[in-house]
């Protein structure tokens, strides 16, 4: 069975009762017999077969079994042929589309194009030829055609656009934008510049080039990377079929430049990561984005793998020119996007130039990719000129030339299109000018699917079976698909130039291949059926386990889910032991991309094992991902079929785990706390006190609660247990956080000793763990301890060192925060120009996150730094939108909301107004363990009282202040 892309035809008498009622019957039998051979004729003249004849109609296939360039245009010439040479009434309908054959020779076809021609012939006028949209498509610019519209089709719910066919005299084709291999020597002047002013400046450049498909990005880039002298160039191509590959481009990177096979033993692809990494840090963030280290090493964000990319990059162009080719980007995912963003932002010591290859559709989903970038350069390639394009054509021909006659349609069937001009060539070498000229279609579908059916079997077969594994394959796989040799075959298609031999294979042992461009394997695999295609990928998905192990498991993940989903839509559901063997393999994947926070990936692949085998495991992993995406009520909703599947089935780990995630949705989405409380206590009680891993969330949660209600001294206990949960686990990232969250907590108490003593321990486990944004929430607890003390620069360094490494690593929330405390340390320092602009900027980051504590803050803290600057009107405002934005149970920032409202009423002269607010300040957190913020509130206190020479109540709130913390600086800002 085969599937092909054909042009179906049918046609019938008009009236055909009336004409043998009105007849005699050896008359009309004359006539019907004549009216079938005419069809037949004109049918078969122009290349088409007669399938069968029903009555008084005639059904033809163009394209089946042999496919040419050409053959919805050859349909509609025969179609209108026949009205011209019938001597009875006939009505036409012709539609192109996808149909199957039952065999490689047959010319049976069953399809949605055969229905629609049958309907369109139904509905057509007499002496009518009407074409669908798929052979509109394809004869565009070569058929004279009217516009019916959408037209009403019997059989269909919705109207289908119809044409009526006039003419074989059509204007040309229309013009179609794709890349010449000649003619670019002003892109190519564009590109060296590029690079010589990234070695001039030492520093990264990035360089887009777009084009549609087959428009020539990877030839051009070719033609200038084979240039270069003197540089390292690595390449790495974003793949199509899984958003489990988040970083497939940089793991080809990373492995082509340390030398390791997917192949390798464990410790020898380690060892060979280190050597070309030496920062330990730096070769652990790598190994895992890459694969080469499992996800039981430590999750790390994106951001921290940006940062190792970066690190990476910088060492090697430190070395030597650097050159990073990322092909086909419009398929990567957003945190590969970020990371090339990153890289060329951040990598400041070294020449580097960041080569990107993208289609349009890459600014359909990031408009500003690029933009606004002092050293970014973009470039959309064009059509070939009519003189470029001949320069082509004869380098095609190899000297031996065409026709002048074939050269006219060569140029004005293509326009410039080189893909189109290398295809029509190779067809005048294999079939001559008469053919090419004749039959050049207007898609490169058509035409690199009429190349593939003139192959020889055994090649035909090798390139569709080598569709199914991508764009790159090698040969062992083929011929564990095909059973049989394929060298020859293979040997044929590389003469061809259908595909080319890579420089470097993933699996040892084993030479690769690559398509010479994806648009031949995306037209040989249409040409499978689905049954054969669920075969040959559950076939290769075989191989790929005994060849690579779990090395290429992302890989196998998606070619078994892709073999289930067509048994599924073939025959309802797939067979048991293939989605048992696809959900497993996806769950895996989708583990490994939570650990890279690769979440939307995770998600989606958690989701489909779900479908294919519903595990509680699973639907716990999938609500974990949405929790990551900040998808609350897809968290609260698969999270309550978690805890139910777990409590009757006795999973406690589970149930435990799920209660978690309940808690934490009744928290951040609800502020329901006496209901995240018991939620989270439940999931202590029935977790196993062995299970430190799920503990740890759960610890963490339950110190949560004592923080919103302000109770530090019971939070800190969990605290603790949680940092005996991550030292259980071994996990240095972990034990880093919970010993900063419990420097917090003696910070907020005015404990500032044991806070930084904390916080140097969690410093040092942060460095050693690599956990880059780890380290940024360290600085920034530090900062407010200086704040504190009065050590007004070494807040501003702290500050601005969290503001760098938040930043460096693409960590959007932690820099809104830093800058709001490096605002409070320049408004500390004199410099209130620098505070309100650190203020609106964090303002500006953290609108889109949701984060109410954070926000709030931010504008309370520019509502009071205005009042300072005389501008009440405005600081009205945003102490006003700070009220709005406190979450009801967020007791600190009612207390410094309701302050800074009480510090604006008093500029406006509404005493009475700000000093109730004021003293609800004090009254709202004098109650908690929050010392800090008792401090700040008590502190505005008294300057109001002081301003309102109101000396003996002000004396009495500074002796407080005195109490929480001596020493402390009465006109110090505070965050």
């Amino acid at each position: 069975m085969e599937r092909k892309l054909a042009t179906v035809l049918f046609v019938d008498l008009v009236d055909s009762s009336g004409l043998v009622a009105a007849s005699d019957p050896e008359v009309v039998r004359r006539r019907v017999s004549r009216f079938f051979e005419q069809v037949s004729k004109c049918i078969e003249g122009h290349g088409g077969t007669v399938e069968k004849f029903a009555g008084d109609a005639v059904m033809a296939a163009f394209g089946v079994p042999q496919a040419h360039e050409d053959d919805a245009e050859r349909a509609v010439k025969a179609a209108l042929a026949i009205l011209e040479s019938v001597d009875l009434p006939a009505r036409i309908g012709v539609e192109s589309g996808e149909v199957v054959t039952e065999a490689t020779d047959s010319t049976f076809a069953t399809g949605d194009a055969v229905n629609l021609a049958a309907r369109l012939q139904q509905s057509a006028e007499p002496g009518q030829v009407l074409i669908g949209p798929g052979t509109h498509r394809l004869t565009l610019g070569r058929i004279e055609t009217e516009d019916l519209g959408p037209v009403e089709i019997r059989g269909r719910a919705e109207p289908v656009w119809a044409w009526v066919a006039i003419s074989a005299n059509g204007t040309a084709p229309a013009r179609v934008v794709i890349t010449p291999l000649i003619g670019r020597d002003h892109e190519l002047e564009l590109l060296e510049n590029t690079y010589s002013r990234a070695i001039r400046d030492r520093r990264a450049h990035l360089f887009t080039i777009y084009g549609e498909p087959g428009v020539g990005k990877t030839r051009l880039a070719n033609e200038f990377l084979e240039s270069l002298e003197g540089a390292t160039v690595v390449s790495g191509r974003a793949l199509p079929y899984g958003e489990s590959i988040t970083y497939w481009p940089l793991a080809e990177m990373v492995k082509n430049v340390a030398g390791i096979s997917d192949d390798d033993p464990l410790e020898v692809a380690i060892e060979k990561l280190r050597e070309c990494c030496p920062a330990e840090a730096v070769a652990d963030l790598l190994g895992l984005a890459t694969g080469v280290l499992e996800a039981v090493h430590g999750e790390r964000s994106q951001q921290e793998i940006a940062w190792a990319a970066r690190e990476w990059a910088q060492l090697m162009a430190q070395t030597q020119p650097l050159v990073l080719v990322f092909e086909d980007i419009h398929w990567a995912e957003e945190p590969l996007l970020e990371l090339i963003e990153h890289i060329t932002e951040w990598v400041r010591e070294g020449p580097l130039l960041i080569l990107c290859l993208a289609r349009a559709e890459l600014l359909d989903i990031r408009p500003d990719w690029g933009g606004g970038r002092l050293r970014a350069t973009s470039i959309e390639l064009e059509a070939l000129s009519a003189g470029d394009s001949e320069q082509l054509i004869d380098a095609l021909s190899a000297g031996a030339g065409v026709t002048p006659e074939t050269r006219k349609v060569l140029l004005e069937k293509t326009e410039g299109n080189p893909l189109f001009l290398e295809e029509v060539m190779r067809t005048v070498e294999e079939c001559g000018e008469e053919e090419a000229a004749a039959g050049i279609p207007d898609t490169v579908q058509a035409l690199i699917g009429a190349r593939i059916d003139r192959l020889p079997a055994g090649s035909k077969a090798v390139l569709q079976r080598a569709s199914v594994i991508g764009r790159s394959f090698w040969g062992g796989a083929i011929a564990h698909l095909v059973d049989e040799d394929v060298e020859d075959a293979l040997r044929d298609l590389l003469m061809r130039d259908m595909v080319v031999v890579e420089s470097r294979s993933s699996i040892s042992g084993e030479t690769p291949y690559r398509f010479k461009h994806v648009l031949i394997k995306e037209v040989a695999y249409s040409g499978l059926s689905k049954s054969s295609r669920a075969g040959l990928h559950g076939r290769f998905a075989g191989w790929l386990q005994e060849r690579a192990g779990d090395e290429l498991l992302e890989i196998r993940a998606y070619h078994l889910d892709q073999a289930a989903a067509l048994m599924a839509e073939l025959d309802g559901a797939p067979p048991p032991e293939l989605a048992q063997e696809a959900a497993a393999a996806l769950h895996e994947a989708g583990r490994r991309a939570l650990a890279r926070e690769a979440n939307r990936a995770a998600r989606t692949s958690f989701l489909r094992a779900l479908e294919l085998e519903p595990t509680p495991e699973r639907r716990y992993l999938a609500a974990k991902a949405a929790r990551r995406l900040d998808d609350l009520p897809a968290v609260a909703r698969e999270m309550e079929i978690v805890r139910e599947e777990a409590e009757r089935t006795g999973n406690n780990r589970l149930h435990g785990r799920a209660l978690t995630s309940l808690s934490d949705v009744a928290l951040m989405r609800d502020a329901d706390l006496p209901r995240a409380k018991e939620l989270v206590e439940r999931a202590l009680s029935v977790l196993d006190p062995t299970d430190s891993a799920s503990r740890f969330d759960a610890l963490e949660a339950r110190s949560w609660i004592g923080w919103w209600t302000g109770r530090l001294i019971e939070a800190e206990p969990y605290i603790r247990d949680a940092l005996a949960a991550a030292q259980e686990v071994g996990r240095k990232d972990l034990e880093a956080g919970a010993l900063d969250l419990l420097a917090s907590t003696h910070r907020a108490k005015l404990e500032l000793d044991e806070a930084e003593r904390l916080l140097a321990h969690a410093r040092d486990l942060a460095e050693e763990s690599g956990a880059v944004v780890g380290r940024g929430w360290i600085f920034l607890t530090w900062t407010r301890v200086y704040l504190l003390r009065g050590n007004i620069e070494q807040a501003e360094a702290s500050s601005q060192e969290a503001i760098r490494l938040f930043s460096e690593a693409g960590a959007a929330w932690g820099a809104a925060r830093a800058l709001t405390h490096g605002a409070w340390a320049a408004w500390s320092g004199g410099d209130q120009t620098k505070a309100e602009k650190r203020f609106r900027e964090a303002i500006r980051l953290l609108k889109p996150l949701g984060d109410r504590a954070a926000l709030c803050e931010s504008q309370r803290g520019l509502a009071q730094l205005l009042v300072e600057l005389g501008r009440i009107d405005e600081a009205e405002r945003f102490a006003l939108e700070a009220r709005e934005t406190v979450g009801p149970a967020d007791i600190t920032s009612l207390s410094t909301t309701s302050s800074a409202l009480g510090v604006v009423r008093a500029a406006q002269g509404r005493d009475l107004e700000a000093e109730a607010l004021l003293r609800d300040a004090v009254d709202l957190i004098a109650p908690t363990d929050f010392r800090e913020a008792e401090l700040e509130a008590q502190r505005s206190l008294a300057q109001f009282l002081r301003s309102r020479e109101r000396d003996d109540e002000a004396e009495a709130v500074e002796a407080r202040c005195e109490e929480l913390l001596p020493a402390w600086d009465s006109t110090a800002r505070m965050a």
